[in-house]
C-alpha cells in the first residue's frame, strides 16, 4: 500500500470535481465554478492518492473565507475562530482502507495548533450513520441543528483543539509573536500565510 496525502494543485481539480460529484447522497454536488472558488479560499485543502490514484480530499476553511455555505455561515455566526471541515470525500473503491482517518489525523494536526475548534455538519435527515459514528467516536459533539433546502436536516458540530489552548498559554505569554508562522514553516500548507 502506497497513500500520499498531499496539498491540492489546480490541475487536480477536473478529478476531485468529478469524485465530489460521484460520493452521493452525503455529499452536496457542485459544479466546477463552486470547486474552483472552494479551491482559492481554503485554508486546507488536500488529496490523497493510494497506490498512485485519486483516493479522496478533504476541504477545511476558516472564517474569513468568502464562502456562502449555510452551514460556514452558522459557524461563522455562532464562533469567532475555528477550522471548518466543508467536506471529505472518498473514492468508494478505496473506502474501508483508513483513508478517512488518515485525512482526519492530517486536518486536526493542522487545526490543533491554529485554531480553538474544528467544525463540521453532518446529515441527519437523510441519515448518515458512518460520518456520524466516525465525527461522534473522534469527540465532536453537537452544538446545534438546522434544515437546508429540500429538507435536509443536518448536525451541526464541534470538537475543542485542547493543544490549541496550551500552546496560545505557554508560547504567547511568553512573548513568542511569531509562532502562527514558525508553525507554517515547519508545515508548509498552500494557504500558510
Amino acid at each position: 500500500m502506497s497513500l500520499i496525502l498531499r496539498d491540492i494543485e489546480a490541475e487536480d481539480l477536473d478529478a476531485v470535481w468529478a469524485l465530489n460529484n460521484s460520493a452521493g447522497c452525503s455529499i452536496v454536488p457542485i459544479d466546477r465554478e463552486r470547486m474552483r472558488q472552494l479551491f482559492e479560499v481554503a485554508r486546507y485543502f488536500r488529496v490523497a492518492h493510494y497506490n498512485g490514484e485519486l483516493a479522496g480530499f478533504q476541504i477545511a476553511l476558516s472564517p474569513e473565507a468568502r464562502y456562502d455555505s449555510p452551514n460556514f455561515l452558522w459557524f461563522r455566526e455562532h464562533f469567532a475562530d475555528f477550522l471548518y471541515i466543508d467536506r471529505i470525500v472518498i473514492d468508494s473503491r478505496f473506502r474501508r482502507h483508513g483513508i478517512g482517518r488518515v485525512f482526519y489525523a492530517d486536518v486536526l494536526s493542522f487545526a490543533e495548533v491554529r485554531y480553538p475548534i474544528l467544525t463540521c455538519e453532518v446529515f441527519i435527515e437523510p441519515r448518515d450513520d458512518v460520518a456520524l459514528v466516525f465525527f461522534g467516536t473522534n469527540g465532536f459533539q453537537e452544538v446545534g441543528q438546522q434544515v437546508l433546502p429540500l429538507k435536509r436536516r443536518v448536525s451541526l458540530m464541534v470538537k475543542e483543539m485542547k493543544a490549541y489552548r496550551f500552546v496560545q498559554d505557554t508560547y504567547r505569554a511568553a512573548g513568542a509573536q511569531a509562532l502562527p508562522q514558525q508553525l507554517d514553516a515547519d508545515r508548509l500548507t498552500r494557504r500558510s500565510a
